[in-house]
């Protein structure tokens, strides 16, 4: 590992780079996710070429020089793409995400400690591997760009032959996946979702505390559903986990906001943001399961929750699962209505299993925190 020390930038500078960098990732995200949709889309295609551009421009403007090449590698690939001489594939959109999250780790480390370790040796390689992939070798080009993305995070993606062994190993993913979405699901759907985490994008504005909470949860919760086995329907607990917390938008903005405890008549009022958000599904035939996520995500394993006073073999098994995630998530980043303080994630791990008892489902629990364990010792 090599220590990149920046030059003595000012703050504001570093804060503002951050911050586009952040904004990008999220529209390059969304554009990667549209893509999926439509992968011919060329002004799609353009605007992601366009983000990362922009986003090699400004590391090149405060001369964070160890991740040009890489971006400028990235870069002509997504050139290749938007000239239509290859083709979109779900590989690059890991290898673009992944090669951002870099990025990110990169210069957030440079803010916070004024320097950044990197691998050059794994930067060299990436670069390598990207420059093979050219228009004169098309049929090539899937098993490039995943050997690509194995080569960012070797746990992300399964060997060709690998996925009987996978489906009998017990041990737990070592990562996130890129997105709340599901890869492996028909366009239809895919559909849906994607216009059900856009809808959420301006509720989330609507609190201070909650941008990026839909795409946290539904990504830990694919997590989680993986390592228990996958249970629960993929499908229906990405579209609950964007939309359980629709109703809350809906609330008045100081009780969102107020801090200490809620008197009754506020708890009443905030507990109806459970009905607000499953009637948004009511008439979604094909999100049943997703509805009923929703509409169970506050019960308590021992019927003392809402808005029914379910038990726990009444209880569907994703919506166990949304209650300890969406616990886990309100502790771990800050919110005023909360009595909780915002702890570390390890914390927020023993915190969870302090008050598990009686609220959360032991098996999903035991799930949980081997999921948890795997990610955080990593």
């Amino acid at each position: 590992m090599k220590t990149f020390k920046h030059e003595d930038l000012d703050e504001d500078i570093l804060t503002d780079l951050l911050e586009e960098i952040n904004e990008l990732y999220e529209a390059s995200e969304q554009t990667l996710i549209e893509l999926e949709l439509k992968p011919q889309d060329n002004e799609l295609q353009r605007s992601l070429f366009r983000s990362i551009h922009t986003i090699k421009g400004d590391l090149g403007l405060v001369n964070f020089s160890p991740l040009i090449p890489l971006l400028q590698h990235v870069e002509d690939l997504l050139d290749f793409l938007r000239k239509g001489q290859i083709e979109y594939t779900s590989n690059m959109s890991d290898l673009v995400l992944l090669t951002m999250d870099r990025v990110k780790i990169f210069v957030e480390s440079c803010i916070t400690a004024g320097s950044a370790s990197y691998d050059e040796s794994l930067f060299l390689q990436l670069v390598i591997q990207i420059k093979r992939i050219n228009p004169d070798n098309s049929p090539q080009h899937e098993k490039l760009l995943a050997e690509a993305v194995l080569l960012l995070d070797p746990s992300l993606d399964l060997h060709p032959g690998d996925e009987e062994t996978a489906a009998n190993d017990q041990s737990p993913p070592a990562a996130l996946g890129t997105t709340g979405i599901p890869k492996s699901i028909s366009s239809e759907k895919r559909s849906d979702i994607v216009f059900f985490r856009e809808l959420m994008k301006p509720i989330e504005k609507r609190s201070m505390y909650w941008e990026g909470r839909g795409d946290r949860i539904a990504k830990l919760a694919a997590y989680i559903n993986k390592v228990a086995g996958s249970p629960i329907d993929e499908d229906q607990l990405a579209v609950a986990c964007y939309m359980h917390d629709f109703g809350m938008a809906f609330m008045p903005i100081e009780l969102l906001h107020k801090e200490g405890k809620l008197n009754e008549q506020e708890f009443n009022l905030m507990r109806s943001h459970v009905y607000k958000s499953a009637r948004l599904l009511e008439y979604l035939n094909q999100w049943n399961d997703a509805r009923k996520i929703v509409m169970q995500h506050h019960e308590r394993i021992d019927g003392s929750g809402y808005p029914l006073g379910l038990k726990e073999k009444d209880i569907c098994d994703g919506a166990m699962l949304l209650a300890i995630l969406d616990t886990f998530d309100a502790i771990t980043h800050a919110r005023a209505h909360d009595s909780h303080l915002q702890r570390p994630k390890k914390k927020a791990v023993i915190e969870i299993n302090r008050i598990a008892k009686g609220q959360f489902s032991i098996k999903w629990m035991r799930a949980f925190n081997t999921g948890m364990a795997a990610l955080l010792t990593k």
